[in-house]
C-alpha cells in the first residue's frame, strides 16, 4: 500500500475538512428549493444561506448584513475594485466617489494587479522593502500628491492582509490611518489571512475585505466580499440579474457550497488559537532544518510578521522546478509559489519586488501548512530537500539537527 503524501500546499488550497464535506452533501439531498423562492423548499435553503453568512461575518468580526456571497476571492475582488464605488454617509443620499485612482500593493495576488475594473492609467503599485512589508512613505507622498493635483478627488488603496507567497502581514492598522487623512477607501484581500490569524474588520477600520473558501477548509468556487455596514454601494455591478444577494451580486446561490464556507468558516474559528500554537513550531522546525540540511538557505520575509503556516525559501543552486519535482516523487507536495500559473513554475513577482536576487528567487519555493500537517510531514520534507540538495552539489546530506 502507498504511503500517504505530505500535503504542505495549503496556501494554494486547504483540503475540504470532512464535516464541511458532510453538511454539503447533506444541502445537495435536503435543500432542492431555490433560496429565492417562497415555498417551503426555498425557505429551507435561504434560511442555510443566512446561517452560513453569520458564520462568515464571525469569523472576520463583522455583522451578516455585511457579507456578499460571490463565486470566489477573484470575483470578490473584481466586484469591489472598481472606480464606480460610492460611500454613502450614514445611510443617506450616496455620492459618487471619485476613485481616480487604485493603489495597490505591488506583491498583490494577479486577480488584484491586472483583475480590477479601473484604467492602466489609474492604477499603481506601492512599492515594498526588502521583507516586503508596504512603504508608507511612499503611499503617504503619492495621496498628498493626488490631493495637490486633483483637489477633492479620493484614492481606494487596496492591500492584502498577508501575502500568499511569503505569508508577510501587512501593517493595514497603520495603511488605514494613513489613508484616512487623505479620505481614501482600503480594501484588503485577506484570502490568505482568513482562517489564520485573528481578522476584525470593525478594529480594521477598513471598508471592504475579501475572502476564498477553499483556502480555509471550504469548497473551491464560493467566496464573499465584506463591506462596511451601510456605507458602501456600487454604480456599477459587476454581475447584474436576478437580484439577489441584496442587489450587490446576481445569480442563483450556490447553496451547498456556501453552506460548506459556512461550517469552515466557524470551524477555523473555533480552532484559530490552537491551530496557531501548533502550526508556528512546526514551520520554525522546519526553517531551522532546512538551514541546517542546505547551508545558506535563505527564508523570504523572515524580519517581518508572517503567517503561523507559511515559510518561502530558497537554497543557492537549487532550481525550484528540479527540487519541486524530487519532492513530488518523493510524495511531497509543495510549490514555487501562487498557485494560479496553470502549472508552471516562474520567477515570483512579490520576490521580484522585494529585491530578491533573481538567482535566488528562480529557486523559491513555499511550504504552507495547514490542519492536515503533522511533525512526521516535516521531517519528511526535510529528508527529501536534504537528498535534493546533496544531489544539486554532489555533496552528502546533512542530517537535520
Amino acid at each position: 500500500m502507498a504511503a500517504a503524501r505530505a500535503y504542505l500546499d495549503h496556501n494554494a488550497t486547504t483540503p475540504v475538512r470532512p464535516e464541511v464535506a458532510q453538511a454539503m452533501a447533506r444541502a445537495l439531498t435536503d435543500l432542492p428549493g431555490n433560496a429565492s423562492s417562497v415555498h417551503g423548499e426555498g425557505r429551507a435553503a435561504r434560511a442555510a444561506i443566512e446561517q452560513a453568512r453569520e458564520r462568515v461575518a464571525a469569523l472576520v468580526g463583522a455583522r451578516a448584513g455585511e457579507v456578499v456571497f460571490t463565486s470566489g476571492g477573484t470575483e470578490a475582488n473584481a466586484m469591489i475594485l472598481s472606480p464606480a464605488l460610492m460611500d454613502c454617509d450614514g445611510g443617506r443620499d450616496c455620492v459618487r466617489v471619485p476613485s481616480s485612482l487604485l493603489l495597490h500593493g505591488a506583491t498583490e495576488h494577479a486577480c488584484v494587479r491586472e483583475g480590477h475594473r479601473f484604467a492602466a492609467s489609474a492604477a499603481e503599485a506601492i512599492p515594498v522593502d526588502g521583507d516586503g512589508l508596504v512603504r508608507l512613505d511612499w503611499l503617504e507622498a503619492r495621496l498628498t500628491r493626488l490631493q495637490r493635483e486633483a483637489p477633492g478627488a479620493r484614492a481606494l488603496v487596496s492591500l492584502h492582509l498577508a501575502n500568499n507567497e511569503t505569508g508577510v502581514i501587512q501593517p493595514l492598522a497603520a495603511v488605514v490611518a494613513l489613508a484616512r487623512r487623505f479620505g481614501a477607501l482600503v480594501h484588503s484581500d485577506a484570502v490568505q489571512a482568513a482562517g489564520k490569524i485573528a481578522i476584525d474588520i470593525t478594529a480594521l477600520g477598513i471598508d471592504a475585505l475579501t475572502l476564498s473558501a477553499h483556502k480555509f477548509g471550504g469548497p473551491k468556487g464560493v467566496g464573499a466580499v465584506i463591506l462596511r455596514s451601510g456605507a458602501l454601494e456600487l454604480a456599477d455591478r459587476l454581475l447584474r440579474g436576478g437580484g439577489q444577494e441584496r442587489g450587490w451580486r446576481a445569480g442563483t446561490e450556490n447553496v451547498p457550497g456556501i453552506v460548506g464556507m459556512g461550517v469552515a468558516a466557524e470551524m477555523a474559528g473555533q480552532a484559530l488559537s490552537q491551530e496557531t500554537q501548533r502550526l508556528r513550531p512546526l514551520r520554525d522546525r522546519l526553517e531551522a532544518g532546512l538551514k541546517s540540511v542546505a547551508p545558506g538557505t535563505v527564508v523570504f520575509g523572515e524580519g517581518a510578521p508572517r503567517l503561523p503556516n507559511t515559510s518561502a525559501f530558497a537554497t543557492p543552486g537549487l532550481s525550484a522546478e528540479t527540487v519541486l519535482i524530487k519532492l513530488d516523487l518523493a510524495g511531497i507536495a509543495l510549490s514555487s509559489g501562487s498557485a494560479c500559473s496553470s502549472g508552471k513554475v516562474r520567477r515570483s513577482h512579490v520576490l521580484d519586488a522585494m529585491g530578491i536576487d533573481p538567482a535566488m528567487s528562480r529557486g523559491a519555493l513555499r511550504a504552507s501548512l495547514g490542519w492536515t500537517t503533522s511533525g512526521e510531514d516535516i521531517e519528511r520534507v526535510l529528508a527529501a530537500y536534504a537528498k535534493a540538495a546533496a544531489g544539486a552539489t554532489g555533496g552528502t546530506a546533512r542530517a537535520a539537527a
